[in-house]
């Protein structure tokens, strides 16, 4: 989809996702980024394919700039972000089923990137440890060590630190971190950005701006909620300011 979506399949979106999970919530905005794939090709997209995907998305709704606060991790102050979306664009990834290797402190892994379906399927396996070894289990093909074959939940953490590091240099757009800096005591840290979380908030706050404005219009001129959907955002604007004159 090259254009952005109407006003009217954002706010369906919008309100079929509200009550899911994050992961559900991503796939959802996956499929209205890209409406020509199949359901089983958005589940095969690796999660930097799938992050491109959402950030031309939100770049064609919301525009190419993006916003938000931070909190400094050292002195608690609030730091305001504001950055071209061009920032937080990575090199494209690899195919997530293209097989890759590791060998690490003993070990011999044959694995793949995590895939939207992995994601899904781990979703409910409760903490962040769970999700992981469920993970391990989906994307680590094999694991020797010495020779003998080894269970990929059962790796050592510092195997599993290295092969997540392994990931992240495989597919950058997965795992993008913004480099901030404090100005109220100088303080430098590294925070992760959940591209659609972010987009899944933006969304939400432009949702309920919107459904104020058609009760507002509504209520005036008792105009149906699709006739006012399908208004230009000026037109609209013109006219919540006569009925606030």
């Amino acid at each position: 989809m090259d254009r952005a979506p109407t006003a009217s399949e954002l706010l369906d979106a919008w309100e079929h996702g509200r009550f899911q999970p994050p992961v559900a919530r991503a796939r959802l905005l996956l499929a209205l980024a890209v409406p020509a794939a199949s359901p089983e090709d958005l589940d095969r997209f690796g999660i930097g394919r799938r992050d491109q995907e959402l950030l031309d998305f939100r770049e064609r709704v919301f525009g190419p700039r993006m916003a938000g606060v931070a909190q400094c991790p050292a002195c608690a102050q609030e730091v305001e972000l504001d950055f071209p979306v061009t920032d937080v664009r990575a090199r494209a990834a690899i195919d997530a089923v293209e097989p890759q290797t590791l060998r690490f402190d003993g070990y011999d892994l044959r694995f793949r990137l995590p895939t939207c379906d992995d994601l899904a399927a781990v979703a409910a396996l409760g903490d962040p440890p769970g999700r992981r070894a469920g993970l391990l289990r989906r994307c680590v093909t094999e694991a020797r060590r010495g020779g003998e074959a080894a269970p990929a939940e059962s790796l050592p953490d510092a195997v599993a630190a290295a092969l997540s590091a392994r990931m992240s240099e495989l597919d950058p757009q997965g795992d993008i971190r913004l480099d901030l800096r404090c100005p109220e005591c100088a303080g430098r840290w590294q925070a992760p950005l959940d591209v659609a979380s972010y987009l899944w908030s933006e969304i939400h706050s432009w949702a309920e701006r919107m459904l104020r404005d058609v009760h507002t219009l509504a209520a005036a001129y008792g105009w149906r909620e699709a006739d006012i959907l399908t208004m230009g955002p000026s037109r609209r604007q013109a006219y919540l300011e006569l009925i606030r004159q």
